[in-house]
């Protein structure tokens, strides 16, 4: 290659830009430099032909289940108008702030050393005056994903059913599924999981988990009342049972307060809550929390031991700067009214082009509820949207069994509310599509 100086005055270009072209190349594999030689085009390496169905025979039926979430990602990566990410958008994200938060912390003395296995003692403490625990009552975890896996394998045998409020989201699903448990649905209404409902499935199945959105729950956005929390936590304690309450949305409420985490109104240990700061801050911020009192939370350590030891130690110096800044409470009410705004603006918008699909307005979260007029199918709906320009989410991945509507769930997090009318249109558009083939 010629060298930098002659490839900047080609371009145009400062010295530092083609450094920086040059490594994210020499990245890609596409160029090699040799010091005090040059830099060189690299020779691609031939993939050689092989024979691999062997492997067919030897791995079997998969122990993996995804439930869709790999669909979801594709469908997040295409070219439409976003409605399935669940991620805020850059335009809403503390990025900036995390970038410098994370420049500061990996310049720290120590930074790249092994940190506690429980976390650090600084995040511990913060995530447990979030969740009204003790310190010593916090695991610090790589984001909510990982918390769920580790929990119900560490409290479930392979081939136990755990209890799932329903519509639900597809990840808790998938590690469930991943895990050899069978999920068992329980209907919720808009005042969240039915209690009488709760009270049967746990007796009927003898289960001892019950996997629990309280707040802003993924993907209709309901609270649980709060003259349900008391029928909740007394039908976990006749059973013997555990909740594992995801608190993904803590930061993400369209008010001014949400309701406290249900593990505060717990006193003897049935409540397990696992938090992050990933939808809130961004998607590679991969730092929470577990919450749980007694020895539950030793068995879920060592299942986090087993797993991958620990959350990165710069990751946590920078999440503990991040959150005690000034500016934390600061974006948190700039995100809150954002995301207010556009879920109003995608309310607004569906009465208007598509009256006759019913929906409850959401009062905290990314996300709302649709449902379609009888008939429809989801699937078809989705396809025919996306071929419009623009992505959702099938409903069936967010349920067990067989419901008695069809659903499309709505993300408001990663796009405008400058484009939700025009998304809502295009969506119509399908829907009539749909129902006149």
């Amino acid at each position: 290659m010629p060298s930098s100086r002659a490839v900047g005055g080609e371009l145009g270009v400062g010295p530092v830009t083609v450094r920086r072209a040059v490594a994210q190349l020499v990245a890609e594999g596409l160029l090699t430099t040799r010091p005090g030689v040059g830099t060189f085009v690299s020779r691609p390496a031939r993939r050689p032909d092989a024979d691999t169905d062997w492997q067919q025979v030897a791995l079997g039926a998969s122990p993996v289940e995804t439930a869709g979430l790999d669909r979801l990602r594709r469908l997040q990566d295409l070219d439409a108008l976003p409605m399935v990410d669940g991620y805020p958008d850059d335009s809403i994200r503390p990025d900036g702030r995390i970038a410098a938060a994370m420049a500061r912390a990996a310049r720290r003395p120590g930074a790249w050393s092994a940190p506690p296995l429980e976390g650090l003692p600084e995040l511990r403490s913060w995530f447990a005056l979030q969740t009204g625990v003790d310190q010593h009552d916090v695991l610090v975890s790589p984001g909510c994903q990982g918390a769920l896996s580790a929990t119900m394998r560490a409290l479930l045998p392979s081939g136990s059913a755990v209890l799932f409020s329903v519509p639900t989201y597809p990840g808790a699903l998938a590690v469930a599924r991943s895990a050899g448990l069978t999920p068992v649905p329980v209907p919720c209404d808009a005042g969240g999981v039915r209690p009488e409902l709760l009270e049967r499935a746990f007796r009927a199945t003898g289960a001892r988990l019950l996997y629990l959105q309280p707040t802003f729950a993924n993907p209709d956005g309901h609270t649980l009342a709060a003259g349900r929390r008391a029928e909740v936590l007394a039908a976990a304690a006749a059973a013997g049972a555990f909740i594992l309450e995801d608190d993904w949305a803590r930061w993400l409420g369209h008010g001014p307060t949400a309701p406290p985490p249900l593990i505060r109104d717990d006193t003897d240990g049935h409540v397990v809550t696992v938090m992050s700061l990933t939808k809130a801050g961004a998607p590679s911020l991969r730092v929470g929390a577990i919450a749980a009192r007694g020895p539950v939370l030793q068995r879920i350590a060592a299942m986090r031991l087993v797993d991958d030891f620990f959350v990165s130690r710069p990751l946590q110096e920078a999440s503990v700067e991040l959150v005690t800044s000034a500016g934390w409470q600061s974006h948190l009410r700039s995100l809150s009214t954002v995301l207010r705004q556009r879920s109003e603006a995608l309310g607004a918008s569906l009465a208007a082009h598509l009256p006759e699909c019913l929906f409850q307005q959401p009062a905290g979260g990314v996300c709302l509820w649709l449902q379609l007029p009888r008939g429809l199918d989801d699937i078809a709906v989705t396809q025919r949207a996306l071929a419009l320009g623009v992505a959702v989410s099938p409903g069936r991945l967010h349920v067990i069994g067989e419901p008695e509507h069809t659903h499309l769930r709505l993300s408001f997090a990663a796009i405008g509310a400058q484009s939700i009318d025009e998304a809502v249109r295009r969506l119509a558009s399908a829907i009539a599509e749909c129902r006149n083939d």
